[in-house]
């Protein structure tokens, strides 16, 4: 009995050569075995690698952004409209013309300065002169209508350049009722402000008169048939 359980444990155990392929086999085996599964492990990583999206950094969400916020503002500079600068050619704005209401009055309010039926009146001289003006009858209307200094004489405010004649009936604020005629004696000129009745019999006017000055009274110079007395209108009061 103990015999062939000695022949059969010889009988099954391998041999040493045995021992050795079979390990050379397990390492081969394995060894061949490794680069497959690394490879196919590295594939698989390279998919997962191309297939997951790259993760954006804060400055690189904004950039768009900004992009945009630039086109925005290159398009609101190219569609809004250039402000006109003011060029240096261009004329000046002529102001509104002053009231006609407005110039006849300032007539009268310059005629009162030289103190008219007071004891302060410019006195009466064709040689003399106040701020100017001649302190006769035509140097003290030049004055009012602010002509140029010292004044021209009364054929020199008939003149077209500054009056036109005009009938008496229409005589207004600031108008002139003039004669003309004559010598540098009997030549005169007065300044009409209101009609002094509703029968304009008679009207207030300032003037510049001979051997007193200035003076403000009722006068009917002109009123009466044949009177060598005629209404006129300053161009400036047109």
């Amino acid at each position: 009995m103990k015999g062939k359980q000695n022949k059969r444990s010889r009988a099954l155990r391998p041999g040493p050569w045995v021992t050795v392929t079979l390990t050379g086999i397990a390492v081969f085996g394995v060894t061949a075995a490794v680069p497959t599964t690394l490879q196919h492990a590295s594939t698989e990583n390279v998919a997962a690698l191309q297939t997951v999206p790259k993760q954006r950094t804060a400055g690189q969400q904004a950039a768009p952004q900004e992009q945009v916020r630039a086109q925005a503002d290159v398009l609101k500079e190219v569609k809004a409209p250039a402000k006109a600068e003011p060029s240096a050619k261009s004329k000046p704005r002529k102001q509104a013309a002053e009231p006609k209401s407005d110039a006849r009055s300032k007539v009268i309010k310059r005629a009162r300065t030289w103190h008219p039926h007071s004891d302060e009146r410019v006195p009466y001289s064709q040689t003399s002169t106040h701020n100017g003006y001649r302190t006769d009858c035509s140097g003290f209307v030049s004055m009012a209508l602010g002509l140029p200094k010292p004044g021209t004489n009364t054929v020199g405010l008939t003149s077209s350049r500054y009056t036109e004649r005009i009938k008496m009936s229409e005589l207004k604020k600031g108008d002139l009722v003039m004669d003309a005629l004559g010598s540098n004696t009997t030549r005169h000129v007065v300044i009409f402000e209101k009609w002094a009745d509703k029968e304009h019999s008679s009207y207030w006017a300032y003037e510049q008169r001979g051997r007193y000055g200035t003076d403000h009274r009722t006068l009917d110079y002109g009123l009466s048939s044949g009177d060598e007395y005629k209404a006129y209108r300053p161009t400036s009061l047109k």
